[in-house]
């Protein structure tokens, strides 16, 4: 029966003695709004408010640093001028490319070039010279930092002790790829990568195409790796030689190299034919490469004429796509080579 105190658990037991106060009465601060919720930005414990501070603090207290004397480091000595206390954070417009064959393929090829970055004390030989002389006959701004700030600025990678700042990559467009092969009076070779996430192994494609004569590589516009400051160093200067076109749409694209009569070769581990059998080795080809993880996307192979594999041990389950694309472009290299 309903308002039964005799109900088991209708009434609340206490030993004290008198009435228990409700929570309207000493707990009434208890049900008092607290207003609206913050920004994650202005919670102190979070993590975005810590990185907005990072942000501001870096902006309020970063100067430029000093240009030094760019023939006394040409020298293999220490440049002039005192070291500043800190140097510019390039912007998020801007990549910073390190590591010496990096820097010094970029220069070669007439990047263009915001800042050059010298470490102090910098153990010289014959690349970080010609990257001095490069900097100084071509009037770039030529900066002495320490090693710290260089750590800083390229988020502590392998730095060699040169860095330079460039602008954001110019991306080809898809056809230019062809248009590179025509100009060069060769079949197309392209390299195709599907669902490649990670800038290092976009890296390590751009180095092997550059070895094995490949005339661009392409990539998806969204949910792909871009050329990144990752991506110049692992390819050790080859994203200076080899263009990158980025496609909106990438089945379309492939759609479209096939009317303008390429091969599209996908590269699986279950393919049928081994790369190194492909009857149209010196034709246009397009050899496309999937994610280590998923492989091939189903539109995409779908879209191919052959998909291929590479032989490999069982007990090995898959190679990632720089590994994957290096072996490919090898062995199409070898049967342009004995076919002429």
């Amino acid at each position: 029966m309903a308002g039964n105190s005799q109900r088991r658990g209708a009434t609340r037991s206490s030993n004290k003695k008198g009435a228990v106060a409700g929570t309207g009465g000493k707990n009434r601060r208890s049900l008092e709004g607290r207003g609206p919720t913050p920004k994650a930005e202005d919670r102190t414990y979070h993590k975005a408010h810590k990185a907005k501070v990072a942000a501001e603090r870096r902006e309020a207290t970063s100067t430029g640093p000093r240009s030094h004397d760019a023939k006394s480091a040409a020298r293999g000595g220490r440049p002039s001028g005192r070291t500043p206390s800190r140097t510019t954070r390039s912007s998020s417009a801007n990549e910073v490319v390190n590591g010496r064959n990096a820097v010094l393929e970029a220069l070669r090829a007439y990047i263009p070039v915001s800042a050059v970055y010298i470490a102090t004390r910098l153990e010289a030989d014959d690349r970080t010279k010609e990257i001095l002389n490069i900097a100084s006959g071509r009037g770039y701004n030529l900066l002495e930092v320490t090693k710290a700030e260089l750590d800083r600025m390229t988020d502590g990678s392998v730095h060699q002790g040169v860095a330079i700042q460039v602008p954001p990559y110019d991306y080809a467009d898809p056809e230019d790829l062809l248009d590179r092969a025509h100009e060069a009076g060769e079949p197309p070779l392209i390299v195709a990568l599907d669902g490649v996430t990670d800038p290092r192994n976009l890296g390590a494609v751009l180095r092997s195409a550059g070895a094995f004569g490949a005339h661009g590589v392409l990539v998806p516009e969204r949910r792909a790796a871009g050329v990144t400051a990752s991506a110049w160093k692992v390819s050790a200067g080859a994203a200076a030689r080899v263009p990158v076109a980025r496609a909106t749409n990438l089945v379309r694209t492939l759609t479209e190299y096939k009317a303008a009569g390429c091969f599209i070769v996908g590269l699986d581990g279950g393919g049928p034919v081994a790369v190194g059998e492909l009857a149209f080795g010196k034709d246009p080809l397009v050899l496309v490469v999937g994610s280590e993880g998923k492989g091939l996307s189903r539109l995409v192979r779908e879209t191919c004429d052959v998909v291929a594999s590479i032989p490999i041990l069982s007990d090995v389950e898959s190679l990632n796509a720089g590994v994957a694309a290096g072996i490919s472009l090898y062995e199409v290299a070898r049967l342009r080579a004995a076919e002429d």
